[in-house]
């Protein structure tokens, strides 16, 4: 007998469990029953061999009349051929080398047969069939019954090992499992009236009908859901038994001094935000905070006022963005902002003013000296960084608090690096501009508390989106550079983006969602700003922006186009977040169907930033109804980012919406669907809210504690360890 833990070569063997391991990462038995079928074929009533018709999927009863295995012409492996008849006429079995076959299809035999009709040779046949031999003395008539009613589970498979001998497998466990302990509790599992553990792991692979296979992989699905909501609001706990400074906002410092100043008012979701910030602020655990809104709703506002009220508190706060050109946008913007509050330490400077610097790994020698000695000294309450802000010489006097803008470019070890820099816990406010639905927040934050932002501040203008279809109008794209031409000649600026830097394959693009063609005719960067300055924007000026650029490269031109100095920057996604230059209104992407959808509500995040009205042109070669060209009509469709990343995530894998494949391994995460099951997934998240708080360290099921600390130790959920 054997148990979930056993090894796989136990139950199938070296040679097998190799391959398995191989293909799947399948190292255990409890590994092969979570391999779940992909759907079941069902075998039919019982056919003639006379009726037969090419691609039916079929069940005969058959006699043996010959057998033959003979070599493949030009390659190596053989083929076996058997010859049966059920008197109406012949068929032709085949199995490629599998020769072994012949001891039980021997002549004379009878059998039943499934699988899908062929022809080969104008000769009817069955390629690899299902098949049960019928012990002599056996009623046939009820054998048969038996296997023409048979659900016939369908894995995932690979050329090595393809789902008929994984199904073999499967058999094998399943008649050598032991029995299997529930860590499910039982009242939740009686009050949904989901099978035992061990019958729904049954049932999934040996399902009496289509119902009961249902209702296991509801059960199973259930199992993951709730696992992965236990192992959160355990560790929401844990993270508020942690102790740290409270940073509450007083009165009289920089932070009432910057409220003073602004010559606009916070919206009311901006004041509904900052005050459940505040509140985690005064608290003396840390704050764990996700901070998600609209491209252009505020949110850095929002995040400077926590940094002020930690600078009050005599603390620092760290700024953490994905690359140098939003670490210097940051800079540049919280200086503005500031004003004469950035200039602490200066001759004649307010009393509460603090110090503002940067940090990043492209910095001449004297700079980056200059800004680790303002970081260690406490002077600078703001560090702004890159992932340079990781590094073994950045020291801060009293981190108190990090933030961490578009929270997916980094990864659990560099959130941690930065918080092992401060004396006690920090807070933790996290930001993204990708708006996520309420379940993908609940599976993929659920240790976070979410704030949202939806109203865009007052005086924000629209944006009006329109694709430009080059294959079935191509003047259409005459009209774009003309429109830029417009409004260039009314004072403003204009965006280009294009997908790739230079001509030649992917890797020279700055990109994250790309489909992997190789067509030369993809727009590159430094084809098309050349092209423009010297035709159809001919007169402008015209410069590039992308990653391979120096950072004072790229910091000079961004701050030249932030004067007005360029009226068209053709650039890569390097201007994806946090660029805000008012004055740019159009924006052309080339290829946007090279970008998903989230990205490109990104990049058109980019205009309509001032008091003008802002306009993006999706240029595509697409045609209509193509999966490419509707996912550029949902842009145009709406400006709502939340409708938008649900279209983004519903044409996106799994595990690249939960992250898990970042970690190289298996998921746990198997048969869960974060938008397919929303009620699942809050029915579970109940279930573990209410449990765990009657049992706090979970002593009273120890199964469920043991299935946990095994679920938290695999490095397939490392992705949750948001703090």
């Amino acid at each position: 007998m054997a148990d979930l833990d056993s090894k796989l070569s136990s139950v199938v063997g070296d040679r097998t469990a190799k391959v398995l391991t191989d293909a799947f990462a399948i190292r255990t038995v409890g590994d092969l029953m979570r391999h779940y079928p992909r759907r079941y074929l069902v075998r039919g009533e019982l056919s003639d061999i006379s009726t037969l018709v090419e691609g039916d999927e079929v069940t005969i009863l058959a006699e043996v009349l010959s057998s033959t295995n003979r070599p493949l012409r030009g390659r190596k492996g053989s083929i076996f051929e058997v010859v049966v008849t059920d008197g109406t006429d012949k068929l032709s079995l085949t199995f490629f080398n599998q020769a072994w076959r012949e001891k039980e299809l021997k002549v004379g035999r009878q059998g039943l047969f499934a699988g899908k009709v062929g022809i080969f040779n104008n000769k009817k046949q069955l390629s690899h069939p299902d098949y049960e031999m019928i012990p002599d003395g056996d009623d046939v008539d009820a054998a048969a019954s038996s296997f023409a009613g048979k659900y016939l589970p369908v894995y995932p498979a690979t050329a090595k090992m393809p789902s008929w001998k994984i199904s073999q497998c499967v058999e094998m466990a399943v008649d050598s499992l032991d029995e299997v302990a529930d860590y499910l509790p039982e009242s939740i599992r009686t009050a949904h009236a989901y099978p035992t553990l061990q019958q729904a792991l049954v049932q999934l692979h040996r399902p009496a009908d289509l119902e009961t296979a249902e209702i296991a992989r509801e059960r199973l699905t259930f199992d993951e859901a709730f696992l992965l909501q236990s192992l959160l609001v355990l560790r929401r706990n844990a993270l508020k038994k942690l102790n740290t400074l409270s940073r509450k906002v007083i009165e009289g410092g920089i932070l009432q001094a910057f409220d003073e100043s602004l010559p606009f008012e916070l919206t009311g979701g901006q004041r509904h935000v900052c005050a459940e910030i505040e509140g985690d602020l005064a608290q003396a655990h840390p704050m764990h905070r996700l901070l998600q809104g609209e491209v252009g709703s505020g949110k850095t506002i929002v995040a400077l006022r926590a940094m002020l009220a930690v600078v009050d508190s005599g603390g620092q706060a760290a700024l953490l963005a994905p690359t140098e050109v939003l670490a210097a946008q940051h800079l540049r913007t919280i200086e503005k902002l500031l004003g004469p509050l950035a200039q602490g330490g200066m001759l004649g400077s307010d009393e509460k003013a603090t110090q503002v610097t940067l940090i990043t790994g492209s910095q001449n020698a004297a700079a980056r000296k200059a800004a680790l000695a303002l970081a260690a000294s406490g002077d600078a309450g703001i560090v702004i960084g890159t992932h340079a802000l990781l590094g073994e010489k950045v020291e801060f006097k009293d981190l108190g608090l990090i933030v961490v803008d578009e929270q997916h470019r980094f990864g659990v070890e560099q959130r941690d690096a930065l918080k092992e820099k401060a004396q006690k816990p920090p807070h933790l406010l996290v930001m993204t501009a990708t708006p996520i639905p309420r379940t993908v927040a609940m599976t993929v934050f659920g240790d976070l508390d979410v704030s949202t932002l939806r109203e865009l501040p007052l005086g924000r203008q629209p944006i009006t989106t329109h694709v430009i279809a080059v294959m079935e109008k191509p003047t259409f794209l005459e009209r774009a550079w003309a429109r830029i031409r417009e409004e260039v000649g009314q004072g403003h600026q204009a965006y280009v983006v294009a997908p790739r830097i230079a001509a030649g394959n992917d890797e020279n693009a700055d990109i994250d969602f790309l489909f992997g063609s190789e067509s030369s005719d993809i727009a590159s960067v430094e084809e098309l700003a050349p092209r423009l300055h010297g035709t159809d924007l001919a007169g402008l000026k015209v410069a590039m922006l992308h990653g391979r650029l120096s950072s004072e490269q790229k910091e000079s031109t961004m701050q030249a186009f932030a004067a007005g100095e360029i009226d068209v920057l053709v650039s890569t996604t390097v201007i994806e977040v946090g660029v805000d230059v008012a004055n740019a209104t159009v924006m052309v992407i080339m290829d946007a169907d090279r970008f998903g959808v989230s990205q490109l509500h990104q990049l058109r995040g980019r205009v309509g930033r001032g008091s003008s009205p802002g306009l993006c042109l999706l240029v595509t070669n697409s045609l209509a109804q193509t999966p490419a060209r509707v996912r550029l009509d949902a842009v145009a469709a709406t400006l709502d980012g939340f409708e938008l990343s649900r279209i983004d995530l519903e044409q996106r894998r799994e595990g690249d919406v939960l992250g898990a494949s970042q970690s190289g391994t298996q998921s746990h995460l198997r048969l869960l669907r974060v938008l397919r099951d929303e009620e699942l997934i809050e029915s579970a998240r109940k279930d573990a809210q209410e449990l765990i708080a009657t049992s706090l360290d979970l002593t009273s099921y120890p199964e469920l504690k043991a299935e946990l600390n095994a679920m938290a130790r695999d490095i397939a959920v490392d992705y949750l360890d948001k703090g």
